[in-house]
């Protein structure tokens, strides 16, 4: 048996009186939970400079606890409790006093890069907030829960990489705005078994649809037409939100930008099997199979190989 615990398994045996381990192990922990977590594809891919692979182990890590903490326990008043806690290992950490092997190896990162403390905290408060609220009115709301839950990510990539400007933020954000909200599209059922519609109820409403009628359409295992309205509006705005993004790519170092395209290109991608299925999220679940990561990867490979920076034009064809 391994000798490390996914994050649900790991409270379950240690509590929150989780052991001090040494630097060594605890940067061993993140490398292993980074590489071996169910919904891992590309934590660090072969495009990063070797000196920081493992500092996005460390990231990933922090995020892949807060979520599951946040998901997978099934009990919000334990997964609120949890993520308190989560919040104080984050105070300790940066008070010099780790008491977690994540907060330990993490804690590297943070001295190294000078990780600013809010934006591991802004993360926190995303998952407690989907503890919190399962409705939004407005797209605006959503957007505002995506500053938390998404845009941190993003402006943690930038700081590693040594960018902390307000412009290349701006951008990132815009990009994992536009990859969180391609997730709650490609993920309306999945979400509503949870009890959360992130369908943006004033958006809804101006095309005559409703969470009564998402509901039927859920029970049926279609969506009706204003459903399939209300996912083409919001597809195209999320599509913007990529073009507006992309401007990044063109602002990084090459590497960098290669790998940001990789995750542009994989957000429009889906959001073009959304398309190509007439906005019915429904009826199927869209999704990248093998050999769609693998035409990313060959692509990606080829524009930093051969220079190229164009981004995503393969997949905005798929619009047209």
């Amino acid at each position: 048996m391994n000798r490390f615990l996914q994050p649900v398994a790991f409270v379950k045996k240690f509590g929150t009186d989780s052991p001090v381990w040494p630097l060594d192990t605890s940067l061993s922990y993140t490398r292993w939970l980074a590489t071996h977590h169910y919904e891992n594809f590309h934590v660090a891919s072969f495009l990063l400079p070797k000196k920081l692979q493992q500092h996005f182990f460390n990231v990933y890590a922090f995020c892949r606890w807060a979520d599951d903490l946040g998901d997978e326990l099934g009990d919000t008043a334990q997964s609120l409790e949890l993520l308190d806690w989560w919040r104080r290992g984050v105070e300790k950490m940066y008070a010099g006093e780790p008491c977690h092997p994540v907060f330990i190896a993490l804690a590297e990162s943070v001295s190294e890069y000078r990780l600013p403390k809010q934006l591991f905290l802004d993360l926190i408060h995303a998952f407690e907030q989907d503890q919190r609220v399962h409705r939004y009115e407005t797209f605006d709301e959503l957007l505002g829960y995506c500053r938390y839950s998404a845009n941190p990510v993003g402006r943690l990539v930038l700081r590693l990489w040594g960018y902390s400007d307000t412009e290349r933020d701006r951008l990132s954000d815009a990009t994992c705005t536009a990859l969180q909200l391609t997730n709650f599209w490609q993920d309306v059922a999945r979400d509503f078994r949870i009890g959360r519609v992130y369908l943006p109820l004033e958006v809804m409403w101006q095309h005559g649809y409703s969470v009564d009628l998402l509901t039927e359409d859920l029970r049926d295992g279609k969506a009706r037409t204003a459903g399939r309205a209300v996912l083409r509006d919001l597809v195209h705005r999320t599509r913007e939100l990529f073009n507006e993004g992309a401007q990044l790519l063109g602002k990084v170092e090459r590497r960098l930008s290669v790998d940001l395209n990789l995750f542009t290109e994989g957000g429009l991608a889906v959001l073009a099997k959304i398309h190509a299925q007439d906005y019915d999220t429904i009826r199927q679940r869209p999704k990248l199979g093998k050999l769609d990561r693998a035409g990313l990867m060959v692509r990606s490979t080829f524009r930093w190989l051969f220079r190229r920076t164009r981004p995503c034009r393969q997949a905005q064809h798929a619009f047209r």
